[in-house]
């Protein structure tokens, strides 16, 4: 195991050079030259409209010129490929066993996005070989080229969940007015902010199912006062996006609301977010490299 663990901190350092080894100009250089931003999707609960979230998110980066890329995440219940009304044939886990390069398995879709199928054997990223590491590795690292990657985690507090949480360059955490929803949104904004203790998490939050936007906003400082007193954290609220029956109505017909209805207020607020986003430049935007070395280092220290 000590073996294994050189190895893999050996293939990192050659991979994914340390910023202490780097000049300020070689740091502003790799900053241009990997400008992919990466934002994980997550929610403290199920049935808050993550995925659909998500979904959209990405086809609003694409309707906009972005270069997407959604990878599905949730490896215990994937099915972002139904909302988009996709069968994938491979997912990462041939990629894993190189079955398949990462190219290959990379769907293009009708709505302006590439998608990447997950896997539930995703988990066996933890034990991989510093042979099968180096290879994913130098796979994962041919999505540079994207300019938006969208990682629709699983609800809920998993090693998995986290490892993606951690990688990312922002986090949007999905809620609804429902009190469960809000407990659980506060009760994953804690255990992301005291798991992940080495950067401060870029964490950002969104009132899913609103009446009105006067209900998002209260709820939002309701969350984040919250977080703010008990977690001396803060959280910046992103939007809100109204309950209306054409998100379900989308979800039956497999295409996506932001498309079946591009006028209606949830697509209109799902636009405004995302302007919003496009105003600011994450704290964070390191690329593709940088985030498989945070990923695979969350895991490393899972395992101390």
């Amino acid at each position: 195991m000590e073996e294994q663990a050189e190895g893999l901190k050996e293939l990192m350092e050659d991979n994914f050079p340390s910023n202490n080894s780097s000049s300020s100009s070689e740091k502003t250089d790799a900053k241009k030259d990997h400008n992919t931003r990466i934002i994980a999707v997550t929610s403290g609960k199920g049935g808050v409209g993550k995925t659909n979230f998500a979904v959209n998110m990405a086809i609003a980066y694409a309707q906009l010129g972005k270069k997407v890329i959604l990878i599905d995440g949730d490896l215990g219940m994937a099915n972002v490929n139904v909302l988009l009304n996709v069968v994938p044939q491979y997912n990462l886990m041939h990629v894993i066993n190189k079955k398949k390069s990462m190219k290959q398995i990379i769907l293009d879709t009708e709505f302006g996005i590439k998608f990447i199928a997950g896997a539930n054997g995703f988990s066996k990223i933890a034990n991989l070989s510093v042979d099968e590491l180096e290879y994913f590795a130098n796979q994962f690292s041919t999505l540079g080229n994207a300019d938006i990657i969208i990682i629709d985690t699983g609800a809920g507090i998993a090693n998995n969940v986290l490892q993606f949480v951690a990688a990312a360059d922002e986090v949007y955490v999905v809620t609804t007015p429902e009190p469960t929803a809000i407990t659980d949104a506060y009760g994953i904004i804690k255990i992301i902010t005291t798991e992940i203790v080495d950067r401060v998490v870029n964490i950002k939050l969104i009132v899913n199912r609103v009446h009105s936007a006067d209900e998002g906003k209260r709820i939002s400082e309701r969350i984040i006062t919250i977080v703010g007193q008990f977690l001396n954290y803060k959280v910046e609220y992103l939007g809100c996006i109204y309950e209306d029956p054409i998100v379900q109505a989308s979800v039956i017909r497999q295409k996506p609301f932001i498309v079946v209805n591009p006028t209606s207020k949830p697509a209109v607020c799902l636009k405004h977010i995302v302007g919003r986003i496009e105003k600011t430049e994450p704290e964070y935007n390191e690329g593709v490299a940088s985030f498989l070395k945070k990923f695979l280092s969350k895991k490393k220290k899972d395992e101390i």
